[in-house]
Order: C-alpha cells, then structure tokens, then sequence
C-alpha cells in the first residue's frame, strides 16, 4: 500500500499488531503505545509526553497539552506524518512504519519540538523554554523553540544536534547526528543559518552565522561553513569550498553523501 496522510495510521497498527504477533515479550508495549490508541495523534502523544515527563512535569498533564496543540494547528498532525514518511523513504534502518515513533529519538524529538514551538508561537515561553530542555535531556537534541523547521525533516541518529533560535529549516532537509546549526558570536537578532528546501547536511556539520544554504544544496560531513552556499551546489571542508552540483534537485531524498565532482573546485563566496 502507498502511504499518505490518511492511511498512514492504519500503516503503523497493522505494523504494530505483526510485531506483537512475532514477539509476545512486546505485545504489552505495543498496545500501549499504539495498538490501544484511536489515533496517530492520542499514540503520538501518549509516547512524548512519557519520553519527556519528569516529577514536575507528569505524563497525564502532558499528553492532554500535546492533545490541545494538535486538535488546535491542524498543520502539526500532517506534519508529524509527513516525517514518519521521508524518515521510512529515506532510512534503510528503518524497517516498519511504526519504527519512527516508537524507537527513532530524532523523529521524537523533531513532533516534541513542533509542540514547543506552538507554545512559543504562542507567547508560552516558559513552557516552551522547559520542553526544550527535557528534549535535550530525553533525546540528545537541542532546538530552539523559536526556530523555524519545516515538514518532512529527517535527523538519522540525532545524537548532538544543535539548532540555533533564529535558524529557519525549509521542507524535506535530512541531516544526521553532531549537526549544529549556530551563531558566531553574541549578537542579538537573526544570527541563525538559513536552510533551504531539499537540502542534506552530513554529520557534524557546522553553519555558523546568518547565512543561507540555498535548494537542494548538499554540505559534507565535518565542514564548517561560514558563507552562503548555492542552490544546488556542494560544499565540503574547513572551511567549507564549492566542490561539485548534486546529481539530483533534492539530495535529502536520495541520501547520497559522497562528493560530486561535475564542478570546478572553488571558495565559497564570502
């Protein structure tokens, strides 16, 4: 079966139901975490709001905030299917559609994310401010609320990603672990990279600074990049150069992290 928005649900149960088939030792996992659930959202939110609870923050209090964000912006709970999809189009690991929200970190982190960015949005910044810091604690990452990420975002191991307050992540990015998308300095105001459409960081990339990385553009692993980079064009080192054009106008899809070489070598404009 395709998966879209409305069968991706049915997806992730029968999913659910094989594997609790196959191992009985998770049958009463499963049917906590999704099998006894209506719904993607109350499953979604049942699972982050037990990820993220603490002795002041109990699970019952926070699956019902989790439940109003998404019955109030509908645009989340297309968002969080839309992520479960380019993670099982994009992963090779990942081997069932229920596998993103019940075992992937990067993918917990990204919809707990979307709910504090809610709160942000919504002038509730303590409440953001302190979902922030049980998703760094939880799962490793660390994103802004106030940062800007768009939909089918994928991070593949997720551990030591740092996304910056003013850093805006357009649509269908993939990045993997040790990321950072940072500031230079102690500025104030937009200091944060901006990231397009399409585009693919390798792990333990560093952008740093109120730059732009323009559609489908592609940085290696371990670069340090400091200056805009071009749509479609790929940079690599430290600092980052202009190395090669991505075969394909969106690399985040195709996962393809080896260097192009169709380009002349070159710096990166500054």
């Amino acid at each position: 079966m395709e998966p879209n928005a409305e069968n991706l649900w049915d997806l992730i149960r029968e999913d659910a139901e094989r594997n609790a088939r196959d191992e009985p030792l998770l049958a009463s996992f499963l049917y906590n975490t999704i099998l006894n659930h209506e719904t993607l959202e109350r499953a979604l939110a049942y699972q982050l709001a037990n990820k993220l609870a603490n002795a002041n923050l109990q699970p019952i209090s926070l699956m019902e905030l989790f439940l109003q964000i998404m019955q109030q912006d509908p645009t989340i709970p297309w968002a969080v299917r839309a992520d479960i999809i380019a993670i099982k189009q994009r992963d090779p690991a990942c081997h069932g559609w229920a596998t993103p929200l019940l075992y992937f970190k990067g993918y917990n982190a990204i919809e707990s994310y979307r709910m504090a960015h809610w709160l942000w949005l919504h002038q509730r910044y303590s409440m953001a401010l302190a979902l922030q810091s049980r998703i760094s604690e939880s799962f490793g990452v660390d994103i802004h609320p106030a940062a800007r990420i768009g939909y089918g975002f994928f991070i593949d191991h997720a551990t030591g990603v740092v996304v910056g307050e003013t850093a805006v992540i357009g649509n269908n990015v993939s990045m993997l672990h040790g990321v950072t998308l940072g500031g230079i300095g102690n500025e104030t105001g937009d200091r944060h990279p901006k990231i397009g459409n399409g585009v693919l960081i390798g792990a333990g990339a560093s952008l740093l600074g109120r730059i732009t990385v323009g559609d489908g553009a592609k940085i290696g692993a371990s670069s340090v990049v400091l200056h805009d980079v071009p749509a479609h064009c790929t940079a690599v080192g430290v600092p980052a150069r202009i190395v090669g054009c991505p075969h394909c106008p969106a690399p985040s899809i195709e996962m393809n992290h080896t260097i192009d070489e169709d380009a002349p070598d070159g710096t990166i404009p500054g």
